[in-house]
């Protein structure tokens, strides 16, 4: 530690620490742009000039190391001086545009001026003019000229982001940031960009010129897209959502979120959205009516099926983003009915997942836990995609030494070092992961397990073992895909068997904002009752669906929608009319997390409960009063709950803790392989959920573009195909005409086709083997 004294204060703090730093301790305010607690120091904008005592000018308060004895003075007339020549320099070129630029009332530049400009210019010449950039459709960069070239953007880019997007081109005062080549910026964390440039140069383009940021009300949310749960401020202008910005909370999302959290409310106000109850007439077409009507009509609906097929026949499908609360009425009301059948994992392909998981599988560590591992092998995801927020915690880990390895099916760049990968058809993870423990058992003689004796580790697999050796926190990671595959129980069992040999810890990288949550409300089939793919596979009479597109939410989305086109009576609990347009008889409009209270449980087990931060739209009302109100109608015990807090606390009273559990009871062993061609279906970032979808900026992005079959080029070239062919791709299920497209990072044998598109729905399952021809 070393001791200074700043403004008269002494403060110690750790050696290596900069006087900006210990003036932070203090509480005291350094005027500054460039500097950022979470990037590295540039120095570049001298706004944060300090005077130290002997040396011979003012010095940078980010820049110059705390030293012992030193001591500084951050308002003294030198300081002052100091910085209002540097103000000075700063407001040469920036133009007087204050009254139309989105980033007035919010603005660094603003402020700062106000305490050290002058009331007037000395500088009398033409200002500079620097042309907009091209960005994308989520950033604006369309008044360059009032960048200060503090470079936040870029070093967000390098070092949180892990892609140099943007840079600086020339020098002095010929100076310009812009993208590379022309291109978009693609990253999936772009928009904290917007949140980190100081003046208007980068704004966002959704809520360009919408409103000043003084006639927003600001309220606190939590993002239901995945498993982290980053805290939001929803910002609302009358009955409108017209911007989302991140909530600092360093235990879960730091200071960033991702563009889906960002960007996902511009899909709120569509208009599909649906905005009065509806009920399908005799000749199939659609009539608006009162809520009073349409519940009826649901309870008349419900209550024929159970008295002509018995209650078995009836069938509730939840949503990962669905919350606590509306998760634990709908498991309520549908065992209260008389039916197990209750399930919010649409993509959950494994029945016996169930069995081997007698927990609540989890992330097995806090985020802070999770950020400290030196040594990870995470199987089956798309991890930048899928968790874009704890793919960046983990490329802070690569910084400091820790050791991450892949089990995949596409070797997708997480833009961090990878220490080892093993990249198989998606029927080769059981096996890839026995071949990791045999090479891990006799690399530190130990006994190879019986189930694995004939097991030959091959070298990329030694690879991932020796990855893993050395490690004090240790821990090997499942995926989304590897959850949904059919084989998941026994992915599970030798991912925690070789968790177990390596001395790690096993933890799941749950999808959607609520699947912890999901299972500690109960919305899970426990005595007999089917799963969500069982339900919409062998099809049911009777179907109530919250939240959820089965089109496009569910593994198999063509099956799931004609077993719901087939069943007696269907209700959909939705806020999109498109959802369930084709398949329901009545369609009850439901709030989004933007217009009801609720809670949500992170990875970790983290409980996060939050209020409505904007009125409902139309006739829209939450989906948890609903559900409560169809309990009361049909006279049963149980829904006489008034606040969504009430729900929560019979749910997550005490003990959350200890329900919480990884163990998988299921034996180890060798999957089954297959010989033909296999699918590798990715959920796109921005086709993870409803409101997702229906987002049109980021349905503008390259994550969006539209699917084609990718596959490496010895696959490319095996099928006598070149990059660009038109090809007809055949499943078990049906077919789809689409592009074939190299791609080095598709494992052998496989075709990398996304899911959750209109195009690709009628090839069925995410899983199986499929052929390709030229069309």
């Amino acid at each position: 530690m070393v001791e200074l004294t700043i403004d008269g204060n002494k403060v110690e703090v750790p050696e290596g620490s900069m006087v900006m730093h210990a003036a932070h301790k203090l509480g005291l305010y350094v005027p500054h742009f460039c500097y950022h607690k979470k990037l590295s120091i540039a120095a570049n904008c001298r706004m944060c000039l300090v005077e130290v005592e002997k040396a011979p000018k003012a010095m940078p308060a980010c820049a110059t190391p705390a030293t012992n004895g030193m001591v500084v003075h951050t308002c003294s007339e030198k300081a002052v001086a100091a910085q209002k020549s540097v103000m000075e320099f700063l407001l040469i070129n920036h133009p007087l545009d204050c009254p139309v630029c989105d980033q007035g009332g919010e603005c660094q530049l603003q402020d700062l001026a106000v305490g050290y400009g002058e009331s007037a210019s000395r500088y009398k010449e033409e200002k500079r003019v620097v042309f907009h950039k091209p960005m994308g459709p989520l950033i604006s960069a369309e008044e360059m000229p009032r960048c200060i070239h503090c470079t936040r953007c870029v070093r967000f880019g390098q070092e949180i982001g892990g892609i140099m997007e943007l840079g600086m081109l020339h020098r002095g005062e010929h100076s310009e940031i812009t993208s590379f080549v022309g291109r978009a910026v693609e990253s999936e964390l772009s928009g904290n960009m917007i949140d980190l440039c100081p003046v208007g140069a980068l704004t966002s383009k959704p809520f360009r010129f919408e409103a000043r940021t003084w006639e927003l009300a600001r309220r606190r949310s939590v993002s239901p897209h995945d498993s982290l749960g980053a805290n939001l401020v929803v910002q609302v202008k009358g009955d409108r959502v017209l911007r989302v910005v991140p909530f600092e909370n360093e235990e879960v999302n730091e200071c960033w979120i991702s563009d889906r959290d960002r960007f996902s409310y511009t899909g709120l106000y569509t208009e599909d959205r649906l905005a009065h109850p509806m009920v399908r007439d005799a000749s199939g077409q659609w009539h608006e009516t009162s809520w009073s009507d349409a519940l009826q009509a649901v309870v008349r609906g419900l209550n024929q099926v159970r008295e002509e097929h018995g209650a078995e026949q009836l069938g509730a499908i939840g949503a990962h983003t669905a919350t606590v609360e509306e998760l634990t009425l709908l498991a309520r009301l549908t065992r209260s009915l008389g039916s197990d059948n209750v399930d919010f994992r649409l993509r959950c392909n494994d029945p016996a997942l169930d069995s081997a998981l007698p927990g609540v599988p989890w992330l097995g560590m806090s985020i802070e836990e999770f950020s400290r591992l030196d040594r990870v092998l995470v199987i089956g995801s798309f991890l930048r995609k899928d968790q874009p927020l704890l793919a960046q915690r983990l490329r802070q880990a690569a910084k400091h030494g820790t050791r991450i390895a892949f089990i995949d099916s596409a070797a997708d760049d997480p833009l961090f070092p990878v220490a080892a990968r093993q990249t198989v058809a998606p029927a080769g993870i059981p096996n890839a992961l026995a071949q990791v423990l045999v090479a891990w058992a006799k690399a530190n003689q130990q006994e190879v397990p019986e189930a694995f004796a004939s097991v030959q580790p091959s070298e990329q697999a030694g690879q991932i073992a020796a990855s893993l050796a050395g490690g004090e926190r240790v821990a090997v990671m499942l995926g989304n895909m590897a959850v949904s595959s059919p084989e998941a129980a026994l992915i599970a069992a030798n991912a925690q068997a070789l968790a177990q040999a390596v001395g790690g810890r096993l933890g799941f990288l749950t999808p959607g904002g609520n699947t912890v949550g999901g299972y500690l409300a109960g919305a899970v089939p426990q005595a007999g009752g089917l799963t969500a793919e069982q339900m919409l596979r062998q099809g049911l009479k009777g179907y109530v669906v919250l939240h959820a597109e089965p089109a496009f939410d569910s593994d198999h989305g063509a099956q799931a929608v004609q077993s719901l086109k087939n069943a007696q009576f269907a209700v959909a609990l939705t806020s999109f009319h498109s959802a369930a347009a084709e398949w329901a008889d009545v369609m009850l409009p439901i709030a989004p997390f933007t217009e009801t209270s609720g809670t949500f449980v992170n990875a970790e087990g983290r409980t996060q409960s939050f209020k409505g931060t904007a009125a409902p739209y139309g006739d829209t009302r939450p989906a948890w009063k609903v559900l409560r109100v169809l309990g009361n109608l049909f006279q049963l015990a149980g829904f006489d709950d008034e606040t969504s807090e009430t729900v929560r606390d019979t749910v997550l009273v005490d003990g959350i803790q200890e329900r919480l559990s990884n163990q998988v009871t299921g034996p180890i062993g060798l999957g089954q392989g297959a010989q033909g061609l296999q699918r590798v279906a990715d959920v796109p970032i921005y086709r993870s959920d409803a409101l997702v979808r229906r987002a049109e900026p980021l349905q503008q992005t390259a994550a969006s573009r539209a699917p084609t079959a990718r596959m490496n080029a010895a696959t490319l070239q095996g099928l006598g195909l070149h990059d660009g062919d038109a090809v007809r791709v055949r499943s078990a299920h049906g077919e789809a005409a689409l592009k074939a497209e190299l791609d080095p990072a598709v494992a052998d044998g496989a075709l990398r086709i996304s899911t959750a598109f209109a195009e690709t729905l009628p090839l069925g399952s995410s899983f199986g083997e499929i052929t390709v021809e030229r069309a």
